[in-house]
């Protein structure tokens, strides 16, 4: 391919990819072209390796997700461009962030299992909560008396917090006990929301400061 052909294709990708309001996987880039001038999925990846290159030294980066490819504000930068949006990050309950914990590190996981572990009742607002946001889901049922649902995440639960995949999480293999899983997942999660939010812009006014 010529130089100015990778060059329009280059443009073409950082069109797509300021565009969409989600991130765009390899194959949905190649997608945007006819059949027959189809960039192979090595000439798409290299282009967007040009492009990550690129952004180098400049406030914002090309990001891999689970779900693709977006460009995002450096998360060094969120203080100021978080300015722009009144509302502030929201605030999750430290119930919630376990819940949550447990989903990730254990899945697939049972509702009961949650409450075996945490030693307390898990609220159906919670559960709730984090389907609505979109980072569980029901995977099936366990095969015991009552059938009772198994949770797991979501590739939008991997894509809100940053990561590729499940293993890109922080390692907790040296905790011990529920509260250091929640402590440490906590900081993880709250770093990532703030950012996220100040970023992205992506607060509902309709949502409250504190989930339960």
């Amino acid at each position: 391919m010529m130089d100015e052909n990778y060059q329009q294709l280059q443009n073409i990708v950082e069109a797509a990819l300021l565009a969409s309001d989600r991130p765009l996987s390899v194959d949905q880039l190649r997608d945007l072209f006819a059949e027959e001038e189809r960039p192979t999925r090595t000439v798409v990846e290299h282009v967007l390796s040009l492009i990550s290159q690129e952004c180098s030294g400049r406030g914002y980066e090309l990001k891999k997700v689970a779900s693709g490819y977006r460009f995002q504000v450096r998360a060094e930068f969120a203080p100021w461009v978080g300015r722009l949006w009144e509302e502030k990050p929201q605030r999750y309950s430290r119930a919630l962030l376990e819940t949550l914990a447990l989903i990730a590190y254990r899945q697939p996981i049972t509702r009961g299992e949650i409450e075996e572990v945490r030693g307390v009742a898990v609220s159906s607002n919670i559960v709730r909560t984090l389907q609505d946001r979109g980072w569980i889901r029901v995977v099936g049922q366990r095969d015991v008396p009552g059938r009772p649902s198994m949770y797991a995440t979501t590739r939008e639960f991997l894509d809100y917090f940053n990561l590729t995949a499940l293993d890109r999480l922080p390692s907790l293999a040296d905790i011990r006990d529920l509260d250091e899983i929640g402590r440490e997942f906590e900081e993880k999660l709250q770093a990532e929301l703030q950012f996220d939010e100040s970023t992205a812009g992506t607060a509902d006014s309709s949502d409250t400061n504190t989930l339960h």
